[in-house]
């Protein structure tokens, strides 16, 4: 069992830092969502194939770099600490950002999301700092008002992104480097260091950090590779919201832009009061391994009333279900972290990411495909709702591997 490494004093500003941190790095990143495609539009004379093809690869490259990136930055946090890697990360990214607004051609533009793939890959290491400074028996809280942390970026950045992209396509951009630079510098007089010496790895070894190497800590025993396993899939079923949600609402209901952005605003509204509130009063009542089989039911419902659902408002009536699917992250960290020592922390939320990256290249076209597949007319079977099945689908399997895999914990 692992134990906090920093002062106890020290242990909320630094919690207010890592929640201020994730909810900068994610709005920024939510603050380009909205103008990504209008700019890429601009460089290839306004050809939307040729921008939907460019932008799949941008998407791509960046969840490879998350893959090579995070079992990396992990290890240096394990060996160098959490804060350095952090600071270095932000900076990194607000760097970046200033590279992508003054990108003059594509090729420019393609350096900044690789590097920005690279930069962001240090969300496993602020996942890490978590572990660091909480208590075993808190974590799976802490892991919740990171993921409301999460959400409240999303919520608010693409909707500030695209107010900012119509007065120009490369201002939020420039916002974007601003609020990481401003992160980086908070958080040099802020953030104090959460590993302490004793418990940092003697070494680093390239042979652990490297994707597959990292991958190796996750097989040391069985229940975390169990535990691993259902991260992998849960996250994977995940992917059908921002891959299909828009085409399939479009579809299916007629929405327009507004009505899209109100009812995922809603989504992370209802997602940011579960993981904020509902997960810390839940495991302390019912334990993680009812918070985590909960979690997975209720994404199965979700999917299903998603899946099934013939009017927008049927739809909106799963938001709430599925947004208790939300209990199921916290409890999975907290879960795992509890099965590896304090020096192998990074290791694990490396390896973890490096999984997630996995997940974000198979999943946007395992998904749109499945779309496409289900909705060409002359086909036998026409199921616009069929995405949402399948990742429900994935949900009983990991579930089923949840009551495998925890019944002894």
């Amino acid at each position: 069992m692992t134990h906090s490494n920093a002062p106890g004093g020290a242990r909320r500003p630094a919690l207010i830092f890592i929640f201020v941190t994730v909810v900068l790095d994610m709005l920024a990143l939510g603050l380009i969502i909205p103008v990504l495609p209008t700019l890429v539009m601009g460089f290839v004379d306004g050809d939307t194939g040729r921008a939907a093809q460019l932008l799949g690869l941008f998407g791509a490259i960046w969840a490879l770099m998350q893959f090579l990136a995070s079992p990396v930055l992990g290890a240096l946090s394990d060996r160098f600490g959490r804060r350095k890697v952090i600071l270095l990360s932000n900076l990194g990214l607000g760097l970046d950002y200033v590279l992508m607004a003054l990108a003059p051609s594509l090729g420019w533009l393609f350096v900044g999301r690789l590097i920005s793939g690279i930069t962001a890959a240090s969300f496993g290491t602020a996942s890490a700092y978590i572990a660091d400074v909480t208590p075993p028996e808190k974590r799976a809280a802490s892991y919740g008002v990171l993921g409301a942390a999460f959400g409240l970026g999303f919520i608010l950045g693409p909707a500030f992104g695209g107010i900012c992209g119509a007065i120009d396509p490369r201002l939020p951009f420039w916002i974007a480097a601003g609020l990481s630079l401003l992160n980086a510098c908070y958080g040099l007089f802020v953030l104090p260091e959460s590993l302490a010496a004793e418990h940092r790895s003697a070494s680093f070894s390239w042979r652990r950090a490297n994707p597959l190497g990292s991958l190796l800590l996750l097989r040391s025993q069985p229940q975390l590779l169990g535990l691993a396993t259902i991260n992998f899939i849960s996250n994977l079923a995940h992917i059908v919201l921002s891959s299909t949600f828009v085409l399939y609402a479009g579809f299916r209901f007629g929405w327009d832009e507004r009505t899209i952005g109100l009812a995922l605003a809603g989504v992370g509204v209802c997602s940011a009061l579960v993981q904020g509130g509902l997960v810390r009063h839940f495991v302390a009542r019912f334990g993680e391994h009812r918070a985590l089989v909960t979690g997975l039911a209720a994404g199965t419902l979700g999917f299903a009333i998603f899946g099934f659902a013939e009017t927008g408002a049927v739809f909106l009536l799963g938001v709430p279900v599925m947004a208790l699917w939300g209990l199921t992250g916290p409890a999975l960290q907290g879960l795992m972290t509890r099965r590896v020592a304090a020096s192998q922390q990074g290791r694990l939320q490396g390896a973890g990411s490096s999984l997630n990256g996995i997940a974000q290249m198979i999943g946007p076209p395992l998904f749109t495909q499945t779309f496409a597949y289900f909705t060409q007319l002359q086909r036998g079977w026409h199921l616009p709702g069929a995405p949402f099945l399948l990742a429900g689908i994935l949900l009983v399997a990991a579930t089923g591997l949840t009551l495998r895999t925890t019944k002894a914990a």
